[in-house]
């Protein structure tokens, strides 16, 4: 008998009157509100305009989410192209699947269309969103649980989590790997908020943090489910793409500390912040005519003062030669 475990939704949608809400779905959508709240914040506090991060988010959501959906039916296509599967089911994207890989590929492709378009730095961009879209992750991954999936192995610790009977699942107490891999997310917008204040981290540094940190999270609880995925060499798919990612991430990190050390001073050009930095340049740049034309005064008036000076005894020399040849 089980004495504490964590129980599953009954069912994943939510009827409002005539509108299903999905719990998945939910899920998503508050993540990305937090996402883009939390990143707006910082965006401000690195001198940039407020709404800028939502107007560029327009563009990074939908390619992010159709990102998400390519990397999991690829990786996954034998749920939907297989003998016996319907390939529409590849489009319901409320059933569940989305693979972060894809999203944030994808998704960047989107944001550095929107900078661009704002002429703004996508790494500038991407550091203030980081924390966000991992707070983001940790809300999204509760849409696995309204759905009874990715789950780990079975247990019989206190935070089991209850699985009902169902398609391709049996009833039973499992590792809650969506709640380990939310709990983790959190950690990990914490530790880059903590690193960013610390370091001052710019270039796209914080961002590279993110994504290492949660590649090391990731591979862990991904090493602890039991749902079917490809292996390579013993290893599933996704443990592998967190391995390389990761690598990729620290490399980064460490070749753009070399290359582009410190932050930018300039995040938006336009911002208020940007026209003060702009100002205080040309107040500079005037200060240091100013002074130029202050010593050029100053040499013009040593020159005069020596003319002076000197004047009288030049005078008398020609006089004095003068009275020598007449003589």
């Amino acid at each position: 008998m089980d004495l504490a475990y964590i129980p599953s939704p009954s069912t994943g949608v939510i009827d409002l009157g005539p509108i299903p809400l999905r719990g998945y779905a939910f899920c998503i959508i508050i993540g990305v509100f937090v996402a883009v709240w939390l990143g707006n914040k910082r965006w401000i506090a690195r001198g940039g305009r407020a709404g800028t991060v939502a107007d560029i988010a327009v563009w990074a959501v939908p390619f992010g989410l159709v990102g998400g959906r390519l990397y999991h039916v690829i990786t996954d296509y034998q749920l939907y192209f297989s003998d016996g599967e319907d390939w529409v089911d590849a489009f319901k994207i409320w059933q569940g699947g989305l693979g972060i890989w894809g999203a944030i590929a994808l998704g960047a492709v989107g944001a550095w269309i929107g900078c661009r378009r704002r002429g703004i730095p996508l790494p500038a961009w991407a550091d203030a969103l980081a924390p966000g879209i991992a707070v983001a992750q940790a809300c999204g991954r509760w849409g696995n649980w309204f759905n009874q999936e990715l789950y780990g192995r079975e247990t019989d610790v206190p935070w089991a989590l209850k699985i009902s009977e169902g398609p391709n699942r049996a009833a039973g107490t499992y590792h809650p790997t969506f709640l380990y891999e939310s709990l983790w997310c959190i950690g990990v917008a914490l530790l880059v908020i903590w690193a960013d204040r610390r370091f001052k981290l710019g270039h796209g540094r914080a961002f590279a943090l993110y994504v290492a940190s949660y590649c090391a999270g990731r591979a862990w609880i991904e090493y602890m489910r039991v749902d079917e995925a490809h292996h390579i060499l013993g290893l599933r798919l996704n443990v592998w793409t967190a391995l390389i990612v990761f690598v990729l991430a620290v490399v980064y990190m460490v070749i753009s500390a070399k290359v582009r050390p410190g932050r930018e001073e300039i995040v938006e050009p336009g911002a208020p912040d940007a026209v003060e930095a702009g100002d205080a340049e040309a107040g500079e740049a005037k200060s240091d005519d100013a002074k130029s034309d202050d010593a050029k005064s100053d040499d013009a008036v040593v020159e005069s003062d020596a003319v002076d000076a000197s004047g009288p005894s030049e005078a008398s020399e020609t006089k004095d030669a003068a009275e020598t040849a007449k003589g």
